[in-house]
């Protein structure tokens, strides 16, 4: 590493921010290792010691602080570690407690982030979130979370959250029914004083919490996202002012379903027809349907036996048991089921643009951006992604240049810096790229992630790359 930064070459400084990733990655890992050593130490029954106060009179005791199958350790003795740690000993259980279930019932995770591949917060927090399982059913979160270390945060405790359902579909059920006896809809009242608060504003507004269930959370959204366009663009707004945003627009569609009056009478407005009388119409008006037509789509994995396993996913709304599923398209009359997309067949056209179905098998199986280390998902209310030839496109070139062979979905943004700046990608086949940086960093990704390589590892790879599969190309 250079000491003086401001003689360093663009490279030096890209691979000193490099190391510092990692130092600090594994300085956290350190620090738990701490706890799990000084644990160890004082593991024994402190009342089992020569003349030990007994623990009515207040002695030291045993306790559990991580899950099923870790060990207990002495309470009283975090005490000194919680002050050579500056903070107070209820942090330090709780980082010995996720320590504890890292070692015993996450082993393939804590290795995993003992190699620096993750960040020690977020496997802390999948700790969190398993630690209700039993030593038994914690190990597919394990094996699922492993696997997952070199994608963003937000990817793996995605994963980790649907493992856990997964793991204990039962207990989630539960949870469910509970959330179910816990809705309401709350209009507090502003503090006194508030109104010319700067930090906490509520002069001239109100505020509306609502906990609802799912399915009718989603419609309510639907129903308010199709007034508020309707206001937005059926509203008297100068030319010279500025645009509303959206959320006001929204704002103003909630505070309208106040009076459902209103709201006929703005949505028969907006549909009248100059030059009609009223009867014909009352005779031309068409009904409107409530029940708005929507795209599911669907993740499913089959069990051992064959069967469907208890969880899916569901794209923009994330893990679901298949009963909360079943509900949420339960309120609608009609459902049509399209087929079922192989994600191990491809194909390959003769024109520039990609088709549509190759698109949807590209993003189905990635997930997100493939730009190095990227955090966007592609969902159904996002932008869609840029389809970018992974090898440019030669109007003069062989047939079948596109398909999922050379297919690189990215966000804008970052089809833009591949563009302009310098960066080298190859693909290895539907689901695996190899990524250069102008100033030579390498990284290979895949829908699992993304992982530092060398440069020596790009070469390898790129001579791979230079004939590309048939296997996915008809």
């Amino acid at each position: 590493m250079t000491s003086d930064l401001s003689n360093a070459t663009p490279e030096q400084l890209l691979h000193a921010a490099e190391d510092s990733v990692r130092e600090a990655r594994l300085l956290e890992v350190h620090k738990l290792e701490l706890l799990l050593a000084w644990a160890d130490l004082h593991s024994g029954d402190p009342q089992a010691e020569p003349g030990a106060v007994p623990v009515r009179y207040g002695g030291p005791r045993l306790i559990t602080l991580g899950g099923d199958g870790t060990p207990e350790v002495a309470d009283l003795a975090l005490f000194e570690m919680a002050i050579a740690r500056h903070e107070h000993v209820l942090s330090t259980r709780g980082a010995l407690a996720d320590a504890f279930d890292l070692r015993h019932r996450l082993p393939q995770t804590w290795a995993g982030v003992r190699e620096g591949r993750c960040e020690a917060w977020v496997v802390r927090r999948v700790a969190r979130m398993s630690r209700t399982l039993d030593r038994h059913q914690i190990r597919i979160v394990d094996e699922a979370v492993a696997a997952a270390l070199d994608q963003a945060p937000s990817r793996i405790l995605a994963i980790a959250e649907a493992k856990v359902i997964e793991a204990d579909p039962v207990a989630h059920q539960t949870r469910v029914e509970k959330n179910q006896q816990d809705k309401g809809v709350w209009y507090p009242k502003a503090r006194p004083g508030s109104q010319v608060d700067d930090a906490d504003n509520t002069a001239g507004v109100g505020t509306v919490f609502a906990r609802l269930d799912e399915a009718d959370a989603l419609a309510h959204q639907h129903t308010v996202d199709d007034l508020a366009a309707a206001l937005a663009e059926h509203a008297d707004v100068p030319d010279s002012a500025e645009p509303l945003s959206m959320d006001h627009w929204r704002a103003e569609a909630f505070a309208m379903l106040a009076d459902p009056a209103a709201v006929l009478a703005f949505l028969n407005g907006i549909d009248d027809t100059p030059g009609t009388s009223e009867v014909e119409e009352v005779a031309q008006q068409p009904s409107r349907d409530p029940r708005r037509s929507a795209e599911v789509v669907v993740h499913v994995s089959l069990t051992d036996t064959g069967a469907l396993g208890p969880v899916a996913r569901v794209e923009g709304l994330g893990p679901r048991l298949l009963t909360q599923v079943s509900d949420l398209l339960g309120r609608h009359a009609a459902i049509s089921v399209q087929p079922v997309i192989d994600l191990h067949t491809g194909r390959s056209v003769n024109g520039y643009e990609h088709p549509t179905d190759v698109k949807q098998r590209t993003q189905l199986r990635t997930v997100g951006d493939l730009f190095p280390h990227a955090t966007g998902l592609f969902i159904r209310n996002g932008r869609a992604p840029d389809h970018d030839h992974t090898v440019a496109y030669d109007k003069h070139g062989p047939p079948g240049q596109t398909g999922d062979h050379n297919d690189t979905p990215l966000t804008r943004h970052h089809h833009r810096a591949k563009t302009h700046l310098g960066y080298t990608v190859l693909q290895l086949g539907p689901d695996k790229w190899i990524w250069g940086t102008p100033h030579g960093l390498y990284r290979l990704v895949t829908g699992g992630g993304t992982r530092p390589i060398t440069q020596a590892e790009y070469r390898l790879h790129a001579q791979q790359a230079l004939a590309l599969s048939a296997d996915f190309a008809a």
